[in-house]
């Protein structure tokens, strides 16, 4: 079977690597790819902005399956266009996913079908924040500030307080935090705990849980300075528990399933939960309706069972009777990234150190990648994952950070702490 990927960052090269090594995949197609995913796929520059080319690409190509990573092609309706011509697609519809491109929906669904989540107010106004803001009654508490729609992870401010939260608002209205402007925030009540990430596959009626991870946001070592789109991720068996992971598909991932059905939009792909565990119980931050970055590279490593056949349980709704087998023990990806990053950065900088030996089990898979001639070099924030796994955390660590010690390029910076919390928690 071909397979086309939309997408070009190190999630859509995790995933095009577990599919190279299906038997039943003949040809893998990458719109655009990057530098690495060129190793295992044809890779055809078309942006993932373009709705028409990429539909255009898809009816050329004619694929078996289009597999779809990121949430801007979801958001714009590509699946919908997909199916109107009989392409098999992997993800949700432009509705199904408002779940991610909306967080004023995302809330609102929550509270109608009892998913546990922060306390909250949906503002169209500076004048319906001011009124929001009295919701939450202490001026001296923290607040979230979220702009509604997609923001590529710059559209969160944690607010000290009252004050700071109103000039965020003034921010997200009028343009000035995002660059254009949004008609629609959502106030939320500051939740304390530690992150996690829950991805279930869903194929319009059920929610198969699938491993966990956790991501480490903040660009720098013990959690500190600006969030980015994550730093490096980890997935270990210990994670969270059989009973937490059988309690978040129920109460979490399998509400949404039977809400959206009954909502008559119904859900097929990815769903990611962002979830808080708080001393209240878990809670739902946000959904993001397709794979996370860099925790499917983490995932996608832990993955023994035949990767195409996950992707077609959701499209063909045999999700039920999916069974699939997992790498006991550890995985754990670590982010190379740009000097600057979240910031401003250069490109085109010559990576060297990708054609070294790697430690066995480990993986580089590639973000932000480009070719001058028949050099690789950097063309992202994130630059490369370098991934790995082994039995239990600590000795995954060990591996990946051999593998990027042998990397270099100018200004390249990473996180030394990935996995801090669970190493001093388990002592592995």
């Amino acid at each position: 079977m071909k397979v086309l990927i939309i997408g070009g960052g190190g999630r859509e090269h995790a995933m095009a690597w577990a599919l190279h090594k299906s038997s039943r995949v003949t040809e893998i197609v990458a719109a655009p790819g990057n530098a690495g995913m060129a190793q295992v796929a044809r890779c055809v520059p078309v942006a993932q902005t373009d709705l028409e080319a990429m539909v255009a690409l898809c009816v050329a190509e004619a694929p078996g399956l289009v597999i779809v990573g990121p949430e801007v092609p979801l958001a714009l309706g590509l699946v919908d266009e997909l199916a109107a011509r009989k392409i098999r697609a992997f993800g949700p519809t432009k509705a199904a996913a408002q779940l991610e491109s909306s967080k004023a929906f995302a809330k609102d669904f929550m509270e109608r079908h009892e998913i546990p989540t922060a306390r909250y107010r949906v503002c169209t106004s500076m004048e319906h924040v001011r009124m929001g803001l009295a919701f939450f009654e202490n001026p001296s508490s923290p607040i979230v500030v979220k702009a509604d729609g997609l923001a590529a992870g710059k559209g969160v401010v944690m607010a000290a307080n009252h004050a700071e939260a109103l000039a965020a608002a003034e921010e997200i209205f009028s343009g000035s935090l995002l660059g254009t402007t949004q008609q629609t925030l959502v106030l939320e009540e500051f939740l304390e705990g530690e992150e996690v990430s829950f991805f279930a596959l869903c194929d319009g009626k059920h929610a198969i849980p699938l491993a966990a991870a956790q991501d480490h946001k903040r660009v720098g070592e013990g959690d500190t300075g600006p969030n980015t789109g994550g730093m490096g991720a980890y997935s270990t068996d210990t994670l969270i528990t059989p009973e937490m992971r059988t309690w978040m598909t129920k109460e979490v991932a399998q509400k949404v399933v039977h809400g959206m059905r009954e909502e008559g939009v119904p859900f097929q792909g990815i769903l990611f939960c962002g979830m808080m565990m708080t001393a209240r119980g878990p809670m739902v931050l946000e959904f993001n309706t397709r794979w996370g970055d860099p925790e499917t590279q983490a995932i996608m490593m832990r993955l023994e069972s035949d990767a195409l056949d996950l992707f077609e349980a959701a499209v063909d709704g045999k999700a039920e009777g999916l069974r699939l087998a997992w790498k006991p023990g550890a995985s754990v990806c670590v982010i190379a990234a740009s000097g600057g990053y979240p910031g401003s950065y250069a490109t085109a900088l010559p990576i060297s150190g990708l054609d070294e030996d790697l430690p066995t089990g480990t993986e580089i898979f590639h973000s932000g990648t480009a070719f001058e001639g028949k050099q690789v070099v950097t063309a992202g924030g994130r630059v490369l994952g370098v991934t790995a796994t082994a039995d239990n955390l600590r000795r995954a660590l060990g591996k990946a950070y051999e593998g990027i010690a042998g990397i270099s390029f100018e200004k390249m910076q990473f996180r030394r702490d990935i996995g801090h919390r669970a190493l001093g928690r388990e002592g592995n």
